[in-house]
């Protein structure tokens, strides 16, 4: 790899070249890392619903052509000026949020949220310059949230790689890149459930899952799946869920169901457990209804109810203000309040010491050449994970 670096590097990349059209495998020129920024070459990535919703252009301003792609695994290639933290070889994870370390919310124990490389969906381009580092015959294509890793090669700020154990495999790890740290946080980092208690997880997706195993991971005796898809509930029994409602089955709304069922099935509690709510819960739906649900099924007193999907920009979170009062508590996360360079080794680490059990959220895997398959996989509801092998 050294051979080639501070050149142009010649490579595969599938590019979007239009919103909701299949992606076209085309030769793209890779050019050479800028100060603080990395050249990786990309061996594995997978698809996450980020991808596919910002390539059918629904509801934000389009960018395109544009190389997608956000969760991978990969090693460097070369570095550029100003760069020490990392060296030609080593096994990183590129990440769609940043971490500079200088700005108060990376020097904050309590925040995650970089001001200088938090997700900017619309910058097709890179920081330092304000140009792409991909092209096709003179022609810029852009990039997406600093990765573009549905590319053999690609150009990231130092800011947005995690170096990781290099025993890793890369194969596996690289589904931590987003959802599944994004869900597995939000549990372990700001629900923090106690052994023995009650969490309920409101959607039932990949984000969701990784929530539940969160749950599982901290010992919760109860993990009630919410979703409107009875057919999830199956495969949710892998990741620890052990109970389920579809509020389609029920008149009453969900976070009342939630109460009876704390009340009905006490006597299977292993812990002691009060009817009145569940102990926690995380909604990863983005659905402004099931927000509200999640925060009013959760016991009063000492319940947390943490948000974690998206809700639509017109979207309002309505609520009696006594349930506040009665000691609820309401709190929000970004990318599971993991900071990138700093907590996802650890993350990884979780893996390598098997405590999180990452290969039942892969459902698939395809060569780069049939990466449109994935995107058929994910819009069908087949897949939790695709993993695309870049050299297949």
């Amino acid at each position: 790899m050294a051979s080639t670096a501070g050149q142009i590097i010649r490579c595969k990349a599938a590019v979007a070249w239009e919103a909701g059209k299949p992606l076209v495998i085309e030769e793209v020129e890779v050019a050479p890392p800028q100060a603080m920024e990395v050249r990786l070459k990309i061996l594995f990535t997978s698809l996450c619903h980020t991808d596919v919703y910002f390539w059918e252009a629904k509801g934000q301003t389009p960018v395109f052509p544009r190389i997608f792609g956000h969760e991978a695994g990969g090693i460097v290639e070369s570095v550029g000026e100003g760069v020490t933290d990392l060296k030609p070889g080593d096994h990183v994870l590129p990440v769609f949020t940043g971490e500079c370390k200088e700005c108060p919310h990376c020097k904050s124990e309590e925040s995650n949220m970089c001001d200088l490389l938090r997700i900017n969906t619309d910058r097709g381009v890179m920081l330092n310059d304000g140009k792409s580092r991909f092209s096709i015959k003179g022609q810029p294509i852009y990039h997406f949230v600093g990765t573009s890793t549905f590319s053999e090669y690609t150009v990231v700020h130092i800011g947005c790689v995690a170096k990781i154990n290099p025993a890793a495999p890369l194969d596996k790890v690289c589904v931590l890149s987003c959802g599944i740290s994004t869900g597995l946080g939000a549990t372990l980092n700001v629900a923090k459930p106690k052994k023995g208690s009650s969490v309920a997880i409101f959607g039932l997706g990949a984000v969701g899952l990784a929530a539940a195993e969160g749950a599982r991971i901290a010992g919760a005796s109860r993990i009630i799946g919410v979703d409107l898809n009875a057919n999830r509930f199956n495969e949710a029994k892998k990741f620890g869920v052990t109970e389920f409602v579809n509020p389609k089955d029920h008149d009453k709304p969900v976070q009342e169901v939630c109460k009876r069922i704390n009340h009905v099935l006490e006597e299977r509690v292993i812990a002691e457990m009060t009817d009145g709510g569940v102990d926690r819960s995380v909604e990863c739906t983005g659905s402004i209804s099931a927000m509200i649900s999640a925060f009013e099924c959760v016991h009063d007193g000492w319940g947390v109810a943490v948000l974690v999907g998206v809700p639509s920009k017109d979207d309002a979170f309505k609520t009696h203000p006594m349930n506040l009062l009665n000691e609820r508590t309401l709190k929000g996360t970004f990318f599971g309040n993991y900071k990138p360079r700093s907590d996802l080794p650890s993350v990884v680490e979780k893996y390598m010491n098997k405590e999180l059990e990452i290969e039942k959220f892969i459902t698939h895997e395809v060569p780069f050449s049939e990466i449109n398959k994935a995107f058929d996989y994910m819009l069908s509801g087949a897949s939790i994970r695709c993993i695309i092998r870049m050299d297949a």
